[in-house]
């Protein structure tokens, strides 16, 4: 072999790159993987029964609790002492438990970083009761966290001397596990939480593999659970939407606009979230019932403005976007632009202190404004709902290919064809949301700029 064939050693205390191939082949990855498989059946029988558990306690506290008070029908006051509730059980959890109950969901979707088991029972309390008591966030967050926690509690009890790449991939295993039973895709959470994590590189089929095996196996058994309690399982797919055919060059336009309008909104949601937080965090037993009363003050306030109910405003709105876009024609433009004002004011002081995850009520808020914008000329309601969902996921979370893929499952069969107006409305909401401040730091400075410095003043004389 000639020195040109020959070839070129590492430098000099430059380490190896890992052979991926080299490593699937191992006896401890073989491991691994059938580790995953297992915490994917507990996990996931786990999360369907977390979710079954906050849809019976919000149908108990706002419609079968009042009627037993003999609250007949449920006055319009009722979600005020809830929230106020919400607010003391969520702050007494964070600040009593070990831990901080869950992500901060006002700093952005995060997908890494799994509790201890001992910080588990503070996840699963404030998540429980943040999202059964009317709360503006979603689940996600809460069953990534719960899904990684499980996953590190059983390398733990597996083999107390795993190396931490080991706790690292099983704890991944558990999160795509949970976070699968609530999209109703393996490979919708993979998608997910590859992105949210950044992986990358040629070490990330070693990682997803893992995951994906426990979230097949974990489909399983949540399809399994559906057919022995005949709870259901869950869904993104919006049933019975009309027909759509084709993008024009008219929705491409308001797909721009789509991008353009959805940073400002969604940029504003999530300021008051983090201006609320230092705020409220060293005192939160005092001011997260405050921040309670004024999610139920918005509710209350859509309802007297809009004579609908005030559940429109609370929750996640996982459960109210299907009808929301299945009975579109119902609602007036008025209705629907008070909805997202209410809605979104009500997101931002849920951000501020109370813990779920940001996909939902991004979700909602960008169909709202989607069934809104669907009765403006050259616009129609399929693509209007595909737009709105993209665009305003795309700001929150800033995972514009998740968003993008949320948006067209969302819409079953016409989300193909929808395509072309959803990337447009993600893109330029992607490009347009790094122009705007992130934090309240970045918009004093906006609005205050920083004086010269006194080296760059110009010499006297």
């Amino acid at each position: 072999m000639t020195s040109a064939e020959s070839p070129t050693p590492p430098a000099t205390g430059e380490a190896a790159a890992p052979d991926p191939m080299a490593m699937l082949r191992t006896r401890s990855y073989i491991q691994l993987l059938v580790l995953a498989g297992l915490v994917g059946i507990p996990v996931s029988a786990i999360a369907y029964g977390y979710l079954k558990l906050v849809g019976v306690l919000q149908n108990w506290f706002f419609t079968t609790l009042p009627k037993e008070l003999g609250l007949t029908p449920t006055p319009l006051w009722w979600p005020l002492p809830l929230l106020a509730v919400a607010g003391v059980l969520v702050g007494a959890t964070i600040t009593y438990l070990p831990g901080i109950g869950g992500h901060k969901p006002a700093e952005g979707f995060k997908a890494g970083g799994a509790p201890t088991p001992i910080e588990l029972p503070g996840v699963f309390l404030a998540s429980l009761a943040t999202l059964s008591l009317g709360v503006v966030l979603g689940p996600e967050a809460p069953l990534i966290a719960i899904g990684g926690g499980l996953g590190m509690l059983a390398v733990q009890l597996a083999k107390r001397d795993a190396p931490p790449t080991a706790a690292i991939v099983i704890a991944s295993a558990g999160s795509f596990a949970a976070i699968s039973t609530l999209l109703g895709s393996p490979i919708l959470g993979a998608f997910l939480l590859m992105e949210a994590s950044g992986l990358g590189g040629p070490l990330l089929g070693l990682i997803l593999v893992p995951g994906l095996l426990a979230a097949g196996v974990g489909t399983l058994i949540f399809v399994g659970l559906d057919s022995l309690t005949g709870f259901g399982t869950f869904s993104l797919a919006i049933p019975g939407l009309p027909p759509f055919s084709h993008p024009t060059v008219a929705m491409l336009g308001w797909a721009v606009v789509f991008g353009l309008v959805a940073p400002i909104l969604g940029t504003a949601i999530r300021l008051v979230g983090l201006a609320l937080q230092p705020i409220v965090e060293p005192r939160m037993l005092l001011m997260m019932p405050v921040i309670g009363l004024g999610v139920a003050g918005l509710a209350i306030a859509f309802a007297e403005g809009s004579g609908r109910n005030f559940t429109e405003v609370l929750f996640s709105g996982q459960s109210a976007l299907p009808p929301l876009v299945a009975h579109a024609g119902g609602w007036t433009v008025g209705s629907l632009v008070l909805l997202v004002a209410c809605k979104s004011a009500a997101y931002g002081l849920s951000l501020s202190s109370f813990r779920g995850g940001p996909v939902f009520p991004s979700m909602f808020i960008g169909a709202a404004a989607g069934v809104a914008a669907s009765h403006l000329p050259g616009m129609s309601l399929v693509p209007g709902v595909a737009m709105g969902i993209g665009a305003m996921t795309t700001v929150m979370l800033k995972l514009p290919l998740t968003a993008t893929l949320l948006a067209t499952v969302l819409l079953s069969s016409d989300g193909i064809n929808v395509i072309p107006v959803v990337i447009v409305a993600v893109v330029v909401a992607y490009a347009v949301v790094a122009w705007l401040p992130q934090t309240p730091a970045d918009l004093r400075k906006k609005a205050v700029p920083t004086p010269p410095s006194e080296a760059s003043a110009p010499l006297p004389g």
